[in-house]
């Protein structure tokens, strides 16, 4: 029988198994692509105070959104929702949105893009980062286990 210790990510033949929470509180990284599927894409960010991820619309891809720490706000087409820790989004696709930290600290959450938005393996430190390579970066096709 193999044991997994979920402290350390596994990325097995077919599949990701971590501790979400840990994985996503422990990272500094704007953005961070933990794992990419044909079908489904894994990703941790931390907003710092007063940061955005920046309004967007995904045309072909749905969002889940889960905060894992902090607080602030989400702008879906307009409306303006607060959010706290265990909050979660769920955001279809072609719809206008951003996620604010309106808080005092880093605000930590992670996404899954269903179908896949970001190239495997992408780390952005800061967001300045991610928007300057944000057109090269997009999905290629290539998964985590190709």
């Amino acid at each position: 029988m193999n044991i997994i210790n979920l402290n350390n990510p596994t990325i097995m033949k077919k599949g990701y198994i971590s501790h979400i929470h840990n994985e996503t509180v422990t990272n500094n990284n704007f953005r961070k692509v933990l794992y990419t599927s044909k079908h489904i894409q894994l990703v941790v960010m931390s907003l710092q105070p007063n940061e955005d991820i920046g309004t967007e619309i995904h045309q072909n891809i749905d969002q889940f959104i889960r905060i894992e720490s902090g607080e602030g706000k989400a702008v879906i087409n307009g409306t303006e929702t607060m959010l706290k820790d265990t909050d979660a989004i769920v955001i279809p696709a072609g719809v206008e949105h951003n996620i604010i930290n309106t808080g005092n600290s880093v605000m930590k959450l992670y996404t899954l893009y269903a179908a896949p938005e970001h190239k495997d393996g992408i780390i952005h430190i800061t967001k300045e980062m991610a928007e300057i390579h944000h057109e090269k970066e997009q999905f290629d096709g290539i998964t985590t286990e190709y």
